[in-house]
């Protein structure tokens, strides 16, 4: 024992540090606010498969993300992340099967640990096995697909839960960007095909593309540095994915991210390594 004295109590319990809970270091917040995400949407619309099937994805992620940690890294990890893959998982696969839930959730942890560079995994972990399925077995693999009506509440509590998680990670810009950019282009596909621009803008009002936009676009491991640039990517995802749309691909914006975001990551480490070779050079 030291001879420092010690902190009088008088028994009582410390006050909870809410700025604490709230602050950027709580790894927790972002899988307690998606999972209050899944029971608004289930309860209001049923969006679930089923609890069984989602949590065979949440476990089979959260089992995948303990045994490569520690094969990989020798360390256990903080399971935030792989929740949040296990529970997108359970939320937008749709099959008559278990096995699709279990698979997707272990192809998309393991990207993480297999499809790296500079030491950084450059996929969206559920982004990947998502479109990984759903390109391999269309037959007996779908995404969700329901809309939120005219009911708004739901909604709004969605939108105010996500944007306090991309508000901490400081990635809002992205989200606003890719919703600004669907927006203009969805009249542009409007105006190509004819169709009325209610029907083009309002997948933005889905819980799939809830989850696309607070959870995928804004993975800060799988996202650009530069502000400006994430800006830049998300602009280009929703162009690729317009394109894709009037090709009729069905899943276009997981697609659109799969190609476009790990090529924007590519990129900018081209940039920093020649950036880091001039520095250099002039250093010598």
């Amino acid at each position: 024992m030291s001879g420092q004295a010690m902190p009088v109590t008088n028994g009582a319990a410390a006050p909870f540090n809410w700025g604490k809970f709230f602050s950027l270091e709580n790894k927790y917040i972002a899988p307690l606010f998606i999972t209050m995400i899944l029971v608004v949407g289930n309860l209001s619309f049923g969006m679930l498969e089923s609890y069984r099937k989602t949590g065979v994805a949440i476990g089979a992620a959260l089992v995948t993300e303990l045994i490569l940690s520690k094969i990989y890294f020798g360390k256990w990890p903080i399971l935030a992340s792989a929740y949040i893959s296990g529970i997108s998982v359970g939320i937008l696969v749709r099959s008559p099967a278990v096995w699709p839930y279990l698979v997707c959730a272990v192809v998309s942890i393991m990207s993480k640990y297999v499809l790296r560079w500079n030491d950084r995994h450059i996929w969206n972990p559920s982004n990947f096995g998502i479109s990984v399925l759903v390109f391999l077995a269309p037959e007996t693999v779908a995404t969700l697909s329901i809309q939120w009506g005219n009911y708004l509440l739901p909604m709004v509590v969605i939108w105010v839960l996500g944007s306090v998680i991309i508000a901490r990670v400081r990635r809002f810009n992205i989200t606003g960007a890719y919703v600004a950019c669907f927006i203009v282009l969805a009249f542009v596909r409007s105006w190509i095909t004819g169709s009325p621009w209610q029907s083009e803008v309002a997948p933005l009002t889905g819980p799939m593309y809830q989850l696309f936009i607070f959870f995928m676009i804004t993975d800060p491991k799988t996202t650009v540095k530069s502000r400006k640039w994430q800006c830049i990517v998300v602009a280009i995802v929703a162009l690729v994915e317009m394109i894709l749309r009037l090709d009729q691909v069905v899943y276009a914006p997981f697609y659109a991210l799969f190609l476009v975001g790990p090529a924007a990551l590519l990129v900018e480490y081209w940039f920093e390594s020649r950036k880091s070779m001039s520095v250099a050079r002039a250093a010598a």
